[in-house]
């Protein structure tokens, strides 16, 4: 995720992951995806291995030990008529068809290049494709408008290898194409008209399960994971009645849970953006579905450019993300039941670094050296969730993290107050206070974990989206070695973290050679699994509780 909105945004991630952006497949043409190269070039040595879905035969390849199938369709291509409508299954197609490249990334800005709206893929690593093995699908990041299940970061060979699961990546619809609602759009079929990026996934889950044994999995035994805006879709996910029996567990990471006016909008106000593009674009809301999709994306993201007071309208402030209604998302978190399956829920020591602090982080700077830059930093963040920020709100929210810094022997400059602001009023606060919610009134185990292997200097902390790299073993790319670390501590760590959420996949009981036993859940008690660091993982509390209780207080960000 990053700091900005619309195109700023877009070209702001694209600096924070540059290297993490190259050669990402181009467009596809059913019924074989006419790609120029895949992002990871095949290992040599590898062999065909060809298995039968519901939709017919895909060729992946044998490679490093494992079977991996990319660009492997899911759905049907949501163009022309089929934008803005609920996915549909794929066309069945005769003989074999290539899944040795990755299909391209949902349509975005100026991040993946080679990005449209025929997006809707599936990757696969197995082990082997006979047996029963648990299956992990994973959702992608990056704020409900960037990213691709196919990024050399969720590579997902040695998170299948090493914990002896199917790993299942995919794309889904993105921005405008995935997130809002409009009764224009209602879909014939299914009565559906918002959140077709949420409607994606569900359909990808539904394959999963169709498929699952064609690639040596266990159709009974489903985790659904993800990271940030994937972490969230992994919470609702969870939530839906339609996905019973389907999900089994659920691990959301640094969740970017869904409020108004941060991250979502009102009914009523998602209307209003679609009509104003309509109008801006001459034509009618249901025509949007014919306006070339650049031009549509485009004028999107001029209309949530810049400052968010100058917008038409209050809501999507920080994010766009789901809009409520009613049916692929009820409410919102804070105010909806926890989900009745198993919880491993995970967040970052200091989630806010990777937006202050780095690595690459997308924040443009300058950073706050001064009170009275502290003062504007913080109100700039206070912004992303409110209307409006007074002098006292800002004041007393510096006051309350200064002290509880002085407390605890943590630095108190403007950049550490300002990271630990950032990191808690957007993610961790809900985090923490929805596990607590679940401890109390849940009907299934929850496990918490704050991950908290520390970046190296220059960079601070344990940032957002830090676990990507452990989960699936991508610290060790150039690009990441040198704030992640690549060591023995760091592969340690690693073999942790996969260790942890494989055996939860697995049985529900996450365990690990290289930690100790984890107790469920239970607040202020230490329960808490802390991985990272030195000792690489030990049992504790959740740390710096003391500033959480701000936002108790605060009215700013809804308490669950």
């Amino acid at each position: 995720m990053s700091r900005r909105d619309g195109r700023d945004a877009g070209k702001l991630r694209r600096r924070s992951f540059v290297a993490a952006a190259t050669a990402v497949a181009g467009a596809a043409a059913l019924p074989r995806p006419a790609v120029a190269r895949p992002v990871y070039p095949a290992a040599g040595g590898s062999d065909s291995v060809v298995v039968r879905t519901t939709a017919g035969r895909v060729a992946g390849e044998r490679t490093g030990g494992l079977a991996v199938f990319r660009g492997v369709p899911y759905a049907a291509p949501p163009v022309g008529g089929l934008r803005f409508a609920s996915p549909r299954p794929c066309e069945p197609w005769r003989g074999v068809r290539d899944a040795t490249v990755f299909g391209p990334p949902a349509l975005q800005t100026d991040y993946l290049p080679g990005s449209s709206e025929d997006c809707l893929y599936a990757n696969v690593w197995t082990p082997d494709v006979n047996g029963r093995r648990p299956v992990l699908v994973y959702i992608h990041g990056g704020g409900w408008f960037l990213g691709a299940g196919s990024e050399p970061d969720y590579d997902g060979a040695r998170l299948a290898a090493h914990g002896d699961m199917v790993v299942i990546t995919f794309n889904y619809r993105l921005g405008l194409l995935g997130w809002g609602l409009h009764e224009a759009f209602t879909d014939t079929r299914t009565g559906s008209f918002a959140n077709w990026g949420l409607q994606d996934q569900a359909a990808l889950l539904r394959w999963a399960q169709r498929n699952a044994a064609a690639f040596g999995g266990d159709p009974a035994n489903i985790t659904l994971a993800g990271t940030s805006a994937g972490g969230s879709s992994t919470w609702q996910l969870s939530l839906l009645p339609a996905l019973r029996g389907v999900i089994r567990r659920a691990v959301p990471i640094s969740a970017k849970h869904v409020w108004s006016p941060a991250s979502s909008t009102s009914p009523a106000e998602s209307r209003a953006v679609y009509e104003l593009l309509a109008r801006r674009l001459g034509t009618t809301v249901d025509g949007l579905r014919e306006v070339p999709a650049t031009a549509l994306k485009d004028a999107w993201e001029e209309l949530f450019s810049g400052d968010p007071a100058g917008r038409p309208v209050q809501g999507w402030r920080e994010y766009r993300g789901p809009v409520p209604d009613g049916r692929w998302m009820r409410g919102y978190d804070y105010a909806l039941p926890t989900p009745g399956v198993p919880l491993m829920a995970v967040y970052c020591r200091t989630e806010g670094s990777f937006f202050t602090t780095g690595p690459g982080y997308p924040f443009p700077g300058p950073l706050p050296g001064t009170d009275a830059e502290l003062r504007e930093a913080v109100r700039a963040v206070l912004l992303k969730g409110a209307v409006k920020v007074s002098d006292a709100q800002v004041e007393d929210c510096i006051r309350v993290y200064r002290a509880a810094a002085a407390a605890e022997g943590r630095p108190q400059d403007p950049v550490s107050v300002w990271t630990e602001v950032w990191g808690d009023g957007l993610f961790r606060y809900q985090i923490l206070r929805l596990a607590e919610k679940h401890a109390r009134r849940g009907r299934s185990p929850l496990y918490l974990m704050e991950f908290a292997h520390p970046v190296r200097p220059p960079y601070s902390g344990t940032p957002h989206e830090a676990t990507s790299k452990f989960l699936f073993g991508s610290y060790t790319r150039s690009v990441n070695a040198p704030a992640y670390g690549d060591g023995p501590l760091e592969r340690t760590v690693s073999d942790t973290l996969i260790d942890l959420v494989a055996s939860f996949a697995r049985n529900g009981t996450p365990g690990s050679a290289h930690a100790p036993s984890w107790p469920v859940f239970s607040p202020g008690r230490p329960t808490t699994m802390i991985v990272g660091g030195p000792e690489v993982a030990r049992i504790g509390e959740p740390g710096k509780t003391e500033q959480l209780r701000y936002w108790d207080d605060g009215a700013w960000v809804p308490r669950p």
